[in-house]
């Protein structure tokens, strides 16, 4: 009896797997991508975090983390490489030199955003937040959007637009704050999603402003975190690294936290704004005055403030998938454009010392102290190509195609792979990724890995402002702009990059010196092709 019942499941799963070879058809999920600003690798409880985080927490135990996931270690080139599948040197959304590129360069006609692929699949897209991409969002393919330029201004915005239209500047004194008016747009595009184009899926593309500078946040938000970073960054610091390894995320030594290195640009007029209690170093906390130490606690205590209003946003989103059925179909992304910013400066209304820390009236920045925190346990800051520039979280989360719950993915992964991911994902065929001949895309899809744990050797590349690196399995070089001596490590036992084996190891660097080179090359000659 047994065995008959055997032989009939078998046939069974072969009968089924047979009328799907035929139809080539499977459901399409929806893709919810939310990419947060500045966010440090720790910065989340589910990464080590003393941040209450509940909602990103849930999606992590209810689905998958990356432990080794990375972006380009600056805005605008992670945001090039997300929607495009490209290292953001060859479209020319980062600086190669005598081809107009970096912030202001506009991508080749051969690099199309991922809205355009996902329309030919039947899907309508959407566009909430920050853009910092060339061309406007409904002119690039998406069918709603809410762009907030304004990165100065958290309650005040005076640059943003709806569907590609101006809107008028936002008057101080209102209600409005960022992180909820972007939380209030993703529910609006989703109820009218729900309401007019249920036949189809959607793309929606989330790109939070916080925790970026101006540190800006509610002050309810703020009064939660008040006391907790009196005890300094340092504490701080040491708790997340304690709670990072009992989570199994990263292994090793704690690195050091650089005293001597601070913002990657110098704006000395803002020092003198801002007063004498903030710091431009990660010193010892105990050798700041009670003053400084005020100053730096209530910082730190607006960093939270953002992300926990963010996660609050995200919640709110969450709830609306749920109450139209739609949560369990929704595939949720979610990770940092790059590094926590040890950078300090002013800019936007600029900087009044009289004016409570976090309103409108004031212009913090998160400063390298508390960036060396939220980078724990890694080296260096956003715009820096090491592991502290540009390592992120990464939460994937989808109830109907993702089996594991609470597992941690330790598979290398970088931005470059979200279009090959969400391509294979949404497509109706078992192999229906479109292929550029002439400019193959770098990218590794993920999907194998969101329910088995192995893991693939992979080649990354980075270059930014001079900082350079390249991974090729467990090996790394790196270098910054003002030390351009090549460093060597071996990610496996050595991930926070205190082991430098240059010396000891110089063919393998040879040998990774000269693949960084012929990427390079690579890169250059895609940028300067003409259209």
């Amino acid at each position: 009896m047994r065995k008959l019942a055997t032989r009939f499941l078998i046939l069974t799963l072969l009968l089924t797997s047979a009328l799907a070879g035929q139809s080539g058809q499977r459901r399409q999920p929806n893709v919810l991508l939310i990419m947060a600003d500045d966010l440090g690798y720790s910065d989340l409880g589910c990464y080590g975090s003393e941040i209450n985080t509940p909602n990103l927490d849930e999606l992590a135990n209810d689905g998958i983390r990356f432990s080794q996931f990375y972006n380009t270690g600056r805005c605008w080139p992670t945001r090039a490489s997300l929607l495009t599948g490209y290292y953001p040197h060859g479209i020319r959304r980062d600086k190669i030199d005598g081809v107009p590129s970096g912030n202001r360069g506009k991508r080749p006609e051969w690099a199309p955003l991922i809205v355009e692929t996902l329309r030919q699949r039947g899907y309508r897209s959407y566009h909430t937040g920050k853009w910092h991409l060339d061309g406007m969002p409904i002119a690039s393919g998406f069918d709603r959007s809410y762009y907030l330029k304004d990165q100065h201004r958290f309650f005040n915005p005076t640059l943003h637009w709806k569907d590609d239209r101006a809107l008028p500047a936002v008057a101080k004194g209102t209600e409005y704050y960022a992180t909820n008016a972007l939380g209030d747009h993703v529910v609006q595009c989703m109820e009218e999603h729900f309401q007019r184009h249920s036949d189809k899926p959607f793309f929606h593309y989330l790109a939070f402003a916080a925790p970026h500078f101006p540190l800006q946040a509610l002050p309810e938000d703020i009064e939660k975190y008040r006391a907790r970073y009196r005890i300094g960054w340092q504490r701080i610091r040491e708790e997340r690294w304690k709670n990072i390894q009992a989570k199994g995320l990263v292994h090793g030594q704690l690195s050091d936290p650089m005293v001597d290195i601070g913002p990657p640009y110098d704006f000395p007029e803002a020092m003198k704004t801002l007063g004498p209690d903030e710091i431009n170093r990660p010193v010892p906390w105990g050798s700041l005055t009670p003053s400084q130490q005020k100053f730096q606690a209530n910082k730190m205590a607006i960093h939270a403030a953002m992300i926990d209003c963010m996660d609050l946003q995200i919640g709110r989103i969450i709830q609306c998938l749920k109450d139209h059925e739609q949560f369990h179909d929704t595939v949720i992304f979610f990770l940092s454009d790059n590094g926590a910013s040890a950078e300090i400066m002013v800019r936007g209304d600029g900087h009044n010392r009289d004016a409570p820390m976090g309103s409108a009236d004031s212009h913090l920045c998160l400063g390298p102290g508390w960036s060396t925190a939220a980078n724990t346990p890694f080296r260096y800051h956003k715009t820096w190509t090491h592991e502290g520039g540009t390592a992120t979280p990464l939460i994937v989360h989808w109830s109907n195609g993702i089996q594991a719950r609470g597992e941690i993915r330790h598979q290398v992964g970088h931005v470059i792979d979200l279009w090959p991911t969400i391509l294979e994902i949404t497509s109706q065929e078992q192999n229906g990724e479109p292929t550029d001949a002439h400019h193959p895309r770098p990218g590794l899809s993920l999907a194998p890995f969101f329910n088995h744990s192995k893991t693939q050797p992979r080649t990354l590349w980075w270059l930014h402002e001079d900082n350079r690196s390249l991974r090729v399995g467990d090996w790394k070089i790196a270098a910054t702009a003002d030390s351009p001596a090549w460093e060597l490590y071996n990610l496996s036992d050595d991930r926070t990059e205190t082991n430098n084996l240059m010396n000891e190891q110089p063919r393998i660097a040879e040998k990774l010196i000269k693949e960084w080179e012929s990427i390079s090359k690579q890169q250059v000659d895609w940028a300067i092709e003409p259209n």
